[in-house]
């Protein structure tokens, strides 16, 4: 594939997301930010698509495809409704990627395969209440007990969490020793010990669910430890890259949904006896807002192709080859969609201030942008940690 130029299977991925992104995704969004309801019909309906298990094998129920082809198709999605398109980011790249590089052959068989076609919902518990941003601090403690491991905290934020079945999490043989002893761990949501939390009300992306999760004296089988023993943190790091183009994904689509309304708007709405799109400051505005989104495609592309070249490289060297590519991404287009979205409610006015107008809700959907999956302030750490070096 030419750097500018997408293969014709690529084009022919984002074109089946586009079409069922606005017809079949973008008239609800409204409704469902008004009701926080989760959006089961499309999430089943993007499961048959094969959109919940973009770049997992056709062995495993998924579609095989790369990770540039997961970034067309998730950009169309929250082009639509973001809320939707982060479900579908959380089930690729937090619940089964971990799975599909880090699981064993009967990990892979019992838990992403139904995660894959759809059949069951994942989500990702590595947040808690003392551990964001500094992630090594996993209080949620992991004692080892015969034929396994006994769980026992509290993690938030838990995008999927009140409707996961199968969930990747991690938790601390002994917290003293922070990242150093950090264990991955699959999980199912109905066993018991394990509950949902307080389910949050959200600024935006308000038809995704995000909850807490409990467990008290969470029984684990041993066969249900993801990768080795206390080198959890390595696959929470690794998946978090993964996380990053999908939100860097999420964010393009928030950013192009509201050039695409300014655009519109600014044509057909007259002040002084012409269209405000003929006003230089109106068009300054547009040219800054398509100037910073196709800076922010090519860097999404550029993260998601690196990705994909170095998929089956060591932890170490991907991190190295693509942690850099993917901070970028994700820091510049999560900004991206921050200024886009405001400078599309200013070219409303105080239309863009009402609920009635589209572009409230984008305003509002794109703030998460620079805060989950590592704040600005994360990837720019990420990204100095790599120039320095």
């Amino acid at each position: 594939m030419s750097m500018f130029e997408l293969s014709e299977d690529h084009q022919q991925i984002r074109d089946l997301a586009r079409d069922f992104a606005r017809n079949e995704i973008l008239p609800g969004a409204k409704e469902r930010d008004r009701t926080h309801a989760f959006p089961m019909d499309q999430f089943k309906a993007m499961a048959e698509m094969g959109f919940m298990g973009m770049f997992v094998p056709p062995e495993y129920g998924g579609a095989g495809m790369d990770v540039l082809a997961y970034v067309l198709a998730l950009e169309e999605v929250c082009y639509a409704d973001a809320g939707v398109g982060v479900v579908m980011s959380v089930q690729n790249s937090l619940a089964g990627w971990p799975i599909l590089k880090f699981g064993t052959e009967a990990q892979k068989q019992k838990y992403l395969s139904p995660l894959a076609t759809g059949e069951k919902i994942g989500c990702y518990a590595l947040t808690e209440p003392n551990a964001g941003s500094d992630a090594g601090a996993q209080a949620t403690k992991a004692d080892k007990v015969d034929g396994g491991y006994r769980l026992n905290g509290t993690k938030m934020w838990i995008t999927n969490g009140p409707q996961a079945e199968i969930t990747v999490c991690y938790a601390n043989l002994d917290p003293a020793q922070k990242h150093r002893t950090v264990c991955a761990f699959i999980l199912e949501s109905a066993w018991e010990g394990y509950s949902v939390g307080k389910v949050e009300e959200k600024l935006g992306i308000a038809c995704s669910g995000t909850s807490e999760l409990v467990f008290e004296d969470l029984a684990v089988p041993a066969e249900n430890l993801l990768g080795q023993e206390a080198k959890g943190f390595g696959v929470a790091m690794a998946t978090l890259d993964g996380g990053r183009i999908g939100i860097a994904a999420q964010a393009l689509g928030i950013a192009q949904r509201s050039l695409d309304l300014a655009t519109a708007y600014a044509k057909q709405r007259v002040a002084f006896g012409k269209p405000i799109a003929r006003q230089q400051a109106i068009q300054w505005m547009l040219a800054d807002m398509a100037t910073r989104i196709e800076a922010s495609r090519l860097m999404t592309w550029k993260a998601a192709v690196l990705k994909d070249k170095h998929w089956d490289a060591p932890l170490n060297e991907q991190a190295s080859l693509c942690g850099q590519a993917c901070s970028m991404a994700k820091l510049f287009a999560s900004e991206t969609a921050n200024f886009c979205a405001d400078r599309a409610l200013q070219i409303h006015g105080g239309y863009g201030y009402s609920k009635e107008y589209e572009v409230e809700r984008l305003y509002r959907d794109a703030r998460i942008t620079t805060l989950y999956e590592g704040t600005s302030e994360i990837q720019r750490l990420v990204i100095a940690k790599n120039v320095l070096s």
